[in-house]
Order: structure tokens, then sequence, then C-alpha cells
């Protein structure tokens, strides 16, 4: 089996819609996918009317927290969408992407950079409005050669010259939220240098004593001394381990399926979770 377990859609930052991702994710040869998308389960329905057969789609988000003054996100998989806690959490989130947006506009604005908020809104459309689209949005201008140049310290990263701060989960609240859902937790990209600072270690293992459920291992921003060493942590604190492309469509050049999920991984995601089950696509596999 071939699963991904972090992908993007238009109902976030990604270029393909909902439809379009479950269409491509099959014809990569994937047996299971994961919709992700960033504080939002908008692109699930769609994603789940159009799922071909074969393909099997895991609901879940990546979720926007923040631990002592570093970003960091939460994949959560298979959670109640109902659940009245986690979802007014997730919608206060969501509000406040659009004055983030405008304030990361206004910044670049002051540096020297001829960005327009009408300029970002077009290439957002009706997408949850996140850094990527500010990113998409400098590389039209010529200003970085593209998206993954923004996220430096000189634009769009954690510690850029244009970052604004938004309303972000303590992760430790993430987990208890997901966990009450029903879903199951995994540390998006835990290893990430290049997007800014990281969450250290001694801090991932208080979140696994928490009840974190795993880390993405296997990642296009981790190096092999990152895995490696990501592999020796997990081992010591009983996490799984997944792998994931965090497929955003054109705007990045990881393709689905670059990285994925061992099956039983997969599996033990699957018998932990209560809050939702995978769905297979006519005539697909049953779920693990």
């Amino acid at each position: 089996m071939r699963i991904d377990l972090h992908t993007h859609s238009t109902a976030s930052d990604g270029t393909d819609t909902p439809a379009e991702l479950v269409r491509n994710a099959a014809a990569a040869g994937l047996d299971v996918v994961a919709l992700t998308d960033h504080d939002s389960v908008r692109g699930h329905a769609e994603a789940i009317a159009h799922l071909p057969a074969g393909l099997t789609l895991v609901t879940g988000a990546e979720l926007s927290c923040r631990l002592d003054g570093t970003g960091m996100h939460m994949l959560a998989y298979l959670f109640d969408p109902e659940e009245p806690e986690f979802a007014r959490e997730r919608e206060l989130v969501r509000d406040d992407r659009v004055p983030r947006a405008r304030g990361m506009v206004a910044k670049l604005q002051d540096l020297g950079v001829p960005i327009t908020w009408e300029q970002v809104a077009r290439i957002a459309g009706d997408a949850s409005l996140g850094r990527p689209h500010i990113a998409e949005a400098l590389v039209e201008l010529g200003v970085v050669r593209d998206v993954s140049a923004a996220f430096t310290s000189e634009w769009l990263a954690n510690d850029g010259r244009a970052y604004v701060d938004k309303h972000e989960l303590d992760p430790f609240t993430a987990v208890r939220l997901v966990k009450a859902a029903g879903g199951v937790t995994v540390f998006a990209h835990p290893g990430a240098a290049k997007r800014g600072d990281t969450v250290p270690l001694t801090s991932v293992a208080e979140l696994a004593a928490a009840g974190l459920d795993g880390i993405e291992v296997d990642h296009m921003d981790h190096d092999e001394s990152d895995r490696a060493r990501l592999r020796a942590f997990a081992a010591e604190h009983d996490l799984l381990v997944t792998g994931s492309s965090d497929y955003h469509g054109s705007r990045k050049t990881v393709r689905l399926g670059d990285y994925t999920t061992h099956p039983d991984v997969y599996g033990e995601i699957t018998r932990r979770a209560t809050g939702a089950f995978p769905v297979p696509g006519a005539g697909g596999r049953p779920r693990a």
C-alpha cells in the first residue's frame, strides 16, 4: 500500500481542488491519501463526493500551534469535526487569517514591495488565506524565484521581516482537543529548520507524555541526518513515525506520494481513532 498522510487543497493553500486532489492521488498510484488543510475541514465533503475507486480518504486538518513563541503544525486525523470545543478553536484560527494577511501585506509594502491586497485576494480566491498566497504574489512580482524562496527570514518565515503572528493553539491544548474529538495527533515536520525556529525535542517529549501519537519523519524538509535523529527519538518515546508529501499542488515541487507512511502505522492510526473512519472510494479497499 502507498499511503500519503499530508496534503492540501484549495480549501486552504493548495492549488488542486479537493476533487482534483483525490483524482491526482489515484493517478499517482496512492492507495490512501489524507486531506489535511490548514485549520479547515471545508474540503472533505467534495473530496468524498469525488473519491475514485481504489483510493481511501483519511479526513484531517493541519492545526496552527505555538509553543513558547515558536510556531509549529499539528496534524490531526479522523476526529469528529462537529465536536463543539474543537470546532470553535479552529474557527478562531481561521477568522484571524485575513487580518494577519493584511498585516503582512502592509509590512511588505513598508519594505518597498509593490504588493497589493487585491493581488493577494485574487490569488487566494475562496481559499482559507495563508502565507503561500502572499508568497505566490511575491513570485508574480519577481521578488523571489519561487514560493519556497519567500519562506526565509528576509520575507515570510517565522522570524521574517514581514511575518505577523496569528491566533494559534497551544499544542498541549491541541492534543487534548483532538483526543476529545476522537482523533489522532502527529507533529508535522518537526525538524524543518529552514522554516524558522523549531520546537526543541525536550518539549516534544513532554507532548508525547501528554498524548501526542506520532511525528512526521519522512518529509521534504528533513535531510537524512534529521530523519535518523527523529526516528531514534520516536523509538525512545514510543511515537508513531509517518511520512508524507505535504503536497500543495503547483506551489511546491514535491509530488503526491514522494514520501509515504508504512501500512502498519496507518493501521495503528485507524485503530486509535474513534471520531471518524477512513472513507473508501466506490469499489475501494476497506480500512486497515
